[in-house]
C-alpha cells in the first residue's frame, strides 16, 4: 500500500489522528510529521513544507495530507513548492478527480468544514487512486509547464 506523509496544524491534529490511524489499517505506511497537540501552534505553512519536502525527496512516491481548519491555507502553501499539486478534498468526487484529472499528490482537508467519518472516506478512497495516462495528460503537462515559467 502507499506510503503517506501526513501533517496538520493545532485546528486540525484530532482530524489527523483520526486518518492517521484508518490509513494504517489500510496497510499505508504514515509518516506523521506534526504538529504533536492541539496546543501546538507551528503555523500551518511550516508544516505544510515539512510534507512537502518529505514528498519531492521521495521522488513523488510518496503522497501528503495536510489538514487545518478549512483546508485552504495548507492548500494554497502546498502549491507554492515544484512539483507539488494539492487539492482540497471536502468531498469524494472532487478529492478522487485530483489525482485522476490532475495527477495530485497532495489532499487538503479541513477539520472546521467536513466531520471525521467523511474525511475517513475520503482519505481512504484517495490513497488507492492512480493516474491513468490518458485525456488528462495534456492538462496535466500544462501544469508542469506553467509551473516551470513561473518558479524561477
Amino acid at each position: 500500500m502507499r506510503e503517506i506523509v501526513i501533517g496538520c496544524d493545532n485546528a486540525g491534529f484530532e482530524m489527523k489522528n483520526i486518518i492517521r490511524e484508518q490509513l494504517q489499517k489500510l496497510g499505508c505506511t504514515v509518516e506523521d510529521v506534526g504538529c504533536d497537540s492541539a496546543a501546538d501552534d507551528t503555523l500551518y505553512p511550516h508544516i505544510a513544507g515539512r510534507v512537502c519536502d518529505k514528498v519531492i525527496a521521495s521522488g513523488f512516491a510518496k503522497r501528503g495530507i495536510l489538514i487545518c481548519g478549512t483546508g485552504i491555507g495548507m492548500c494554497m502553501t502546498a502549491n507554492k513548492f515544484r512539483g507539488i499539486r494539492a487539492a482540497v478534498g471536502h468531498d469524494l468526487y472532487s478529492a478522487r478527480r485530483s489525482v485522476l484529472s490532475n495527477n495530485g499528490n497532495v489532499l487538503c482537508m479541513g477539520a472546521r468544514v467536513i466531520g471525521p467519518e467523511l474525511a475517513k472516506m475520503i482519505a481512504s478512497d484517495w490513497v488507492q487512486l492512480e493516474f491513468a495516462d490518458g485525456p488528462s495528460t495534456p492538462k496535466v503537462e500544462a501544469i508542469i509547464e506553467t509551473e516551470a515559467a513561473n518558479f524561477h
